[in-house]
């Protein structure tokens, strides 16, 4: 290579190494991207602005944190309870409790009887149209102890979820145990629904004019909905996609076990009793509170606060029920603190009317407790029994003495069930030491 071929390739690897310099300021290495776990590094706070505030993207942060999310309804039922007690303050909610006494609490209980009874028929039909077996005897204890859950725990469904749960997990398909307590429910909130609609469109009520201007509203999104989905699958007649497949299999099971011939009289009979129970434990709220209004003027109000405790945005049970109560009583001329109280009222005769599921909580807890104690109880009496047919142990012998004789194959005990330190088949000709277990 001559002396003027050097500094032209000298120049070009000095021009390459800059480059690579440039580059690698400009993109980072795959080694700083990445943290040592091997994951991305978390991205970095912004600042605040000059006057001190975040900027949207911690608010949106906030907003989609599962904490937010989870206690969402916890939080909002006791942001609506601390509205009512600084508008109307806590006489209102001590002057309810003062008036119940021992006659409206025995009234509450035999009321929660009846509804929780039904309740508990109309989930054996439904889980009988999915093919689960529920007795009745054992339904009603599951619900009892729903609804105490459901009470005495933040968001109201709590109960309801360990219900379905475990019906799913005794009858062998926790899918089937969830999608029958889900469409019991599904089918008492239609009902509540449908009576709701007719008796707020039809009675007077704070809220007739605007039932009746949703009510058109609603009408005429369905028929357009209606209209628009037939227009399309007409211009597009594709296959059927997975999802479709998914959810109209779910809609037919739904139709099989709530329509079906032999189950729909008593789902609907089931319901209209369970909902006559409470509006009956309503009008029973509203006359210990001291309310002379009819029952024709309370009816509406109670289908008013009924529909309201079916959002789960509440402390409970306790929070949108009695915000929604005081406002329709307000509204009705009957007095926002009435209403308050019929709510402490309504709520305090629902929680008693639970109380049997306490019970039903220690029965189960205790039988729990018994189990295994029996079962190593079992487990030592086949021990002692399996040895006294093999013949009296020898005299300097104990757990694993060993006989000169060859030992025959022997029926062991579970290990489960035993109670002994190493409970394993003996092994011919060989001792049972921890080594053979």
């Amino acid at each position: 290579m001559d002396a003027g071929t050097v500094p032209a390739v000298g120049r070009r690897v000095v021009l390459r190494i800059r480059g690579a310099a440039a580059r690698a300021v400009a993109l980072p290495s795959a080694a700083g991207d990445m943290t040592p776990a091997g994951h991305a590094p978390e991205r970095a706070e912004p600042a605040p602005t000059a006057d001190g505030r975040r900027p949207a993207g911690a608010l949106r942060a906030l907003l989609d944190s599962r904490g937010l999310r989870t206690h969402f309804g916890t939080v909002a039922g006791a942001a609506i309870l601390g509205v009512l007690l600084w508008r109307l303050g806590t006489g209102v909610f001590l002057d309810g409790l003062r008036r119940i006494d021992a006659t409206t609490l025995l009234a509450g209980v035999g009321l929660g009887l009846l509804t929780t009874v039904f309740s508990a028929w109309r989930w054996c039909l439904v889980a009988r149209g999915l093919r689960i077996r529920l007795p009745l005897a054992s339904a009603v204890a599951d619900y009892y102890r729903a609804l105490f859950l459901n009470a005495a725990l933040p968001g109201g469904v709590l109960g309801d979820v360990h219900r379905a749960v475990r019906h799913g997990q005794s009858a062998g398909d926790i899918g089937r145990g969830v999608r029958a307590v889900v469409l019991e429910r599904t089918a008492g909130q239609a009902v509540l629904v449908a009576v709701g609609a007719v008796v707020l469109l039809t009675q007077p009520s704070p809220v007739l004019t605007d039932a009746r201007r949703l009510a058109l509203v609603l009408a005429m999104v369905s028929v357009c909905s209606v209209v628009t989905v037939g227009v399309v699958r007409r211009a597009r007649p594709t296959a059927p996609s997975r999802r479709y497949g998914a959810v109209r299999a779910a809609l037919t099971e739904a139709r099989g076990a709530l329509l079906a011939r032999g189950n729909w009289p008593g789902v609907l009979i089931s319901s209209v009793v369970v909902l006559a129970g409470h509006l009956a434990m309503f009008l029973i709220a509203a006359r210990v509170a001291g309310c002379t209004a009819s029952a024709a003027e309370l009816l509406p109000l109670a289908l008013l606060a009924l529909l309201a405790m079916g959002l789960p945005l509440n402390v409970g049970g306790w929070g949108p029920r009695e915000g929604v109560m005081a406002w329709a009583f307000g509204a009705a001329g009957l007095g926002a603190g009435m209403g308050l109280s019929v709510a402490v009222i309504y709520g305090v005769l629902s929680f008693a009317a639970a109380l049997p599921g306490v019970v039903v909580l220690f029965v189960r807890w205790f039988a729990a407790l018994r189990r295994p104690r029996e079962e190593n109880a079992g487990g030592q009496d086949q021990c002692r029994d399996s040895a006294t047919a093999e013949g009296p142990v020898p005299a300097g012998g104990g757990v694993f003495s060993v006989s000169s004789e060859k030992y025959a194959p022997k029926a062991s005990v579970s290990p489960a069930r035993s109670s002994l330190p190493f409970s394993a088949e003996a092994l011919e000709g060989r001792p049972m030491t921890p080594d053979s277990v």
